[in-house]
């Protein structure tokens, strides 16, 4: 590909803009000599702040892919996270190049944490599977729906909006504020959305020469991880959708541990299952299976 434009098709935020920087890095790495251009695209999760998340799906990716369908991008970077299980005919996912901590953050006013919440504090948050999961832990919490990027959030809990919200431990990261993490909450006290941190590179089946190079910069490890994650995640949709998080991690003898977590009639249900790597698609289906049996 040296010497060919790759136009990249991402969002106009500075996190995803900081996610693109990350991923021509890599792709500059593997051929010095590409040149990048990069596509900014507005999703309808960009226009509507108002909506709740949890009513549809591909906010932050449908308006991207089309750009792939449609011959306006080479290639899409995703927080991979937000790409909805059902693939579009016609995309691959050619690389999952990097992930990041895959912790979540509580955002306060004054740098506290959980703890140094009033009884009663106001939550921020459009996420049903960290709302699951804080009520588990501070039963007194309320919770309003907030929306907008990283930045509009962390405004809106300094204007006093909000006492709270919970954020995505990547993302300050990858924006440079990660002092602003009050409390960072582990996968014991919060499990992670599947795929939470990682990156994903998307492209056009059919283009050989694209999906070649983005093949140089995929990390097989993460494929399997998010992979396993992303098949508990589709095989609970496969009849409804409720909260849910997943956690997969390979050990160095090649033994893929997936977590999963659902909550059911407002229960919460969780479990883990091991296997091999190389079958992290059907350790996902099984662990979704046992979780909805054990809720009934």
């Amino acid at each position: 590909m040296t010497g060919r434009v790759l136009r990249i098709g991402t969002r106009a935020s500075r996190l995803a803009l900081a996610q693109v920087d990350l991923v021509a890095a890599f792709l500059r790495a593997a051929d010095p000599g590409l040149r990048i251009e990069v596509v900014e695209i507005t999703t309808a999760g960009d226009r509507d702040q108002s909506t709740p998340l949890r009513e549809g799906t591909g906010w932050f990716t449908s308006a991207i892919q089309e750009a792939l369908l449609d011959g306006r991008a080479d290639v899409a970077v995703h927080s991979y996270k937000d790409l909805p299980t059902a693939r579009p005919a016609g995309l691959v996912i050619g690389a999952v190049p990097v992930r990041e901590d895959v912790r979540d953050a509580v955002v306060t006013r004054d740098g506290r944490g959980l703890a140094g919440l009033a009884v009663g504090a106001v939550i921020g948050t459009s996420s049903p599977r960290r709302e699951a999961q804080l009520r588990a832990l501070r039963p007194d919490l309320q919770f309003r729906l907030i929306r907008g990027n990283v930045e509009t959030r962390i405004g809106r809990v300094d204007g006093g909006d909000y006492d709270a919200t919970v954020l995505a431990l990547a993302g300050l990261r990858r924006l440079g504020i990660e002092h602003r993490a009050g409390q960072i909450l582990g996968p014991d006290e919060m499990l992670p959305a599947p795929a939470q941190g990682a990156i994903a590179v998307e492209c056009r089946e059919a283009d050989a020469t694209t999906v070649a190079a983005l093949a140089a910069i995929d990390v097989p490890r993460l494929r399997a991880e998010t992979g396993a994650e992303r098949a508990f995640m589709a095989a609970l949709e496969a009849g409804c959708s409720f909260p849910a998080a997943a956690l997969a991690t390979v050990g160095a003898d090649g033994t893929l541990e997936l977590r999963g977590l659902v909550e059911l009639d407002g229960k919460l249900v969780s479990g883990r299952l091991t296997g091999a790597a190389g079958d992290g698609a059907g350790l996902g289906e099984r662990l979704a299976a046992r979780l909805l049996g054990r809720g009934g």
